[in-house]
């Protein structure tokens, strides 16, 4: 990468800056690539110029720190990366920018993901797992391969419309999920080329908006079997349809409903279930990390289907998702904008410069991880994650703004890895190409592709 121009930044320390053209085309080509070795080349801080916004590129845990939790006020989502899925998800809680409108969503929000709720949900996940490894048998007998991928988007978007909405989407589940892999490989294309602007009715909009209104359609169908049925299941949707402003007494507008909504359906699934198929190619390709799983889960389940009450005694199982999140984390770039001046390690951050990082660069960072490359679920024994600096490990992101719903994830990718490792082992169908593609999440491109062996 030989486009460095010249150095620029503060007299306390200088802040590298690259040229605009040669930078931007590697972004463009591989960002993965391109965010991972900007360390290695030009230190922590890194300023490039992001198509048209000037944008400062952190990699080091105290700089993240800075930005997500000491002063996180200073910092918002008013950004190009989370603006570009807002024809997807509105202004719902993940690209809310901030404030007071965001409080309020998070404030009323946070019940439906209390640890005895999550606790509660524990049965649909069992449920909604089991009924799966049941239709697995047939699929194990004939030797037939299948997409993990698939699988798992499958499994976890009916666990979260089930566990926060109180709907079965079961039978809409391969509509919405083809709309959204077209809708998700669209915007990304779209942040990376944004001419012509989407209100230009070109052939690729008008399938784009097709796939937009397939996914409307679903959650439409959720809020008007809700107002039909004139319950109260006491989940997150009722919370929702519930509440009202302290202020004027008026409850959640059909936009805010439908923002939400979509953003917990979409977050709530696609994170996880890339995570796990990520989980299962890994251990597939580690199998000593994969019988020390499986000799975990034998011990302790001998094989009864797990339950939450099991999870504090399957630390590896714990562990191996964990590793799986660092090496493949699902949200693998956050952006955001300093309102006001600041200094970051050392460096003067501007007001209205835009702040970069890579959770997939951090998580590689050869001073924080001894072999980055490597997959070792040790690295998440409680005495070792002590000595790390703690945002040098980052995928539910940190602070104020940490996924809202980080214990249920943890909580159903633990459950649903121990229910499917202590029945099968997961072989790789030989000769595939498997690589992450960055959209909206890290996905496996085109799927993973697997023998299921029973255990």
């Amino acid at each position: 990468m030989s486009d460095l121009l010249s150095v620029s930044g503060s007299p306390r320390q200088s802040i590298q800056t690259l040229k605009t053209l040669n930078s931007l085309r590697a972004f463009q080509r591989s960002p993965l690539t391109f965010l991972s070795t900007l360390t290695q080349q030009y230190g922590n801080m890194v300023q490039i110029k992001l198509f048209i916004w000037p944008t400062l590129i952190i990699n080091h845990p105290d700089y993240i720190k800075r930005v997500l939790q000491e002063n996180y006020r200073n910092y918002d989502k008013n950004v190009p990366i989370f603006n570009v899925f807002r024809p997807l998800l509105g202004n719902g809680l993940v690209t809310n920018y901030g404030g007071e409108g965001w409080l309020r969503q998070r404030r009323l929000m946070q019940p439906a993901f209390h640890h005895q709720r999550i606790t509660d949900i524990g049965t649909i996940i069992g449920a909604a797992t089991a009924s799966m490894l049941q239709r697995w048998e047939i699929v194990a007998q004939k030797q037939q391969p299948l997409d993990v991928a698939e699988e798992m988007m499958h499994l976890t978007l009916q666990i979260v419309s089930k566990a926060l909405f109180n709907s079965d989407i079961n039978e809409q589940a391969n509509a919405f999920g083809q709309a959204f892999l077209h809708v998700n490989g669209f915007l990304m294309e779209h942040f990376n080329h944004p001419f012509p602007p989407l209100s230009v009715p070109t052939t690729r909009h008008r399938r784009f908006k097709a796939a937009l209104r397939t996914l409307d359609a679903v959650v439409s169908d959720i809020l008007r079997e809700r107002r039909r049925s004139k319950a109260d299941y006491g989940d997150l949707l009722s919370m929702m349809m519930e509440a009202r402003d302290e202020e004027t007494g008026e409850g959640m507008s059909d936009k805010q409903l439908r923002d939400e909504i979509m953003t917990l359906l979409v977050a709530g699934h696609e994170t996880v279930a890339n995570a796990l198929a990520w989980s299962w190619y890994l251990l597939a390709k580690n199998p000593g990390s994969e019988e020390r799983l499986h000799a975990e889960l034998d011990q302790v389940l001998a094989g009864r289907t797990p339950a939450v009450e099991d999870l504090a005694l399957l630390p590896y199982s714990r562990m191996v998702f964990e590793e799986t999140m660092r090496l493949y984390p699902p949200v693998w770039i956050i952006m955001r904008k300093a309102l006001k001046d600041d200094e970051v390690g050392g460096h003067h951050i501007a007001a209205g410069s835009y702040i970069l990082w890579s959770t997939y660069a951090m998580h590689r960072h050869p001073d924080f991880w001894e072999r980055p490359e490597d997959f070792e679920p040790e690295r998440f024994t409680a005495e070792r994650v002590m000595k790390r600096p703690r945002h040098a490990y980052i995928p539910f992101s940190h602070g104020p703004r940490i996924c809202i719903g980080n214990s249920f994830a943890m909580t159903e990718a633990h459950l649903i890895i121990a229910a499917i490792a202590q029945r099968y082992r997961l072989v790789l169908v030989p000769d595939q190409k498997i690589e992450p593609d960055p959209l909206m999440t890290l996905r496996p491109r085109d799927g993973v592709f697997m023998y299921l062996q029973a255990r």
